[in-house]
């Protein structure tokens, strides 16, 4: 049965319609406030890279600029989501210790702590999966593993053949070219059972809490072409969704003006060990 749109009220459609029209281009981080004001979008997905102070305090003032009444977080699970009360937010140490950051294979909280003290009442929601599960879609179709809905979001057809080798490259090259081939396709069907999991996660607070709703994930998962927010539009057409992506570039560099997000904002590396000494 083809779902229809309910929108309640001409505001939405408004919005809906701002939303869409977006024009996509790279910002400077100063105008994202003024950007998510006039889109007004129901979803705002906020990519990052986990561990870039800069990315963390532009989501922090885009969560503040969307007011929204659901923070779904890439970084926790829904147990430790369920802990996570007013008053914890107002302590980001205590915070910290109630979650088990520190345990938790994520950079610091204290960069972390301002996304979660720019909206301390909304509804913090935790889309992560248990790992045992990720390992299954290594190995199991991904239906089967999703469960439940999971043709809305794609998983019961498989990438095109292109797009499957596109993504088992960029996979490998991640992972600086250090994988078993024979790995790769579950690498990548691991990456895609997280991006549905998490737009399930987005539609649910949404319609618990009537909206808006922000998504903290890192900005392979906001890509507007196949990520969370191409499967929030696959299950919900109706949905006004904008994406923002985060990127690095060192100085000299250049990026390609076609990017994968509705809003992009360019920031210098930050200082880090090579990711692929432990590799060697």
């Amino acid at each position: 049965m083809m779902r229809l749109p309910v929108f309640p009220s001409l505001l939405a459609c408004v919005a809906l319609m701002a939303a869409q029209a977006a024009p996509a281009d790279e910002i400077p981080p100063a105008d994202l406030p003024a950007r998510i004001e006039a889109a007004a979008p129901q979803v705002l997905v906020l990519g990052e890279v986990h561990d870039n102070p800069s990315h963390h305090l532009n989501q922090a003032a885009g969560v503040a600029a969307l007011a929204p009444s659901a923070l779904v977080f890439e970084m926790l699970s829904p147990e430790q989501a369920a802990r996570v009360t007013p008053d914890l937010i107002a302590d980001p140490a205590r915070l910290a210790e109630v979650l088990d950051w520190a345990n938790s294979g994520w950079p610091d909280f204290a960069l972390y702590a301002p996304i979660f003290a720019a909206a301390p009442e909304a509804r913090i929601v935790g889309a992560a999966l248990p790992r045992a599960e990720v390992r299954r879609a290594m190995a199991e179709p991904l239906a089967d593993v999703f469960g439940g809905g999971a043709a809305d979001y794609g998983l019961d057809r498989p990438y095109a053949p292109d797009l499957q080798a596109a993504l088992e490259a960029e996979s490998q090259a991640d992972h600086c070219n250090a994988l078993p081939p024979e790995m790769l396709p579950g690498m990548v069907a691991a990456q895609r059972l997280r991006d549905a999991a998490f737009a399930r996660a987005t539609i649910s607070a949404l319609d618990a809490t009537g909206g808006p709703v922000a998504v903290i994930t890192g900005t392979g998962h906001a890509r507007a072409d196949r990520a969370v927010p191409a499967m929030i539009r696959a299950a919900r057409p109706e949905v006004a969704v904008v994406t923002l992506g985060q990127l690095e570039v060192s100085p000299g560099e250049t990026v390609e003006p076609d990017q994968p997000f509705d809003w992009w904002i360019v920031t210098p590396p930050t200082e880090r060990p090579d990711p692929c000494a432990a590799f060697n």
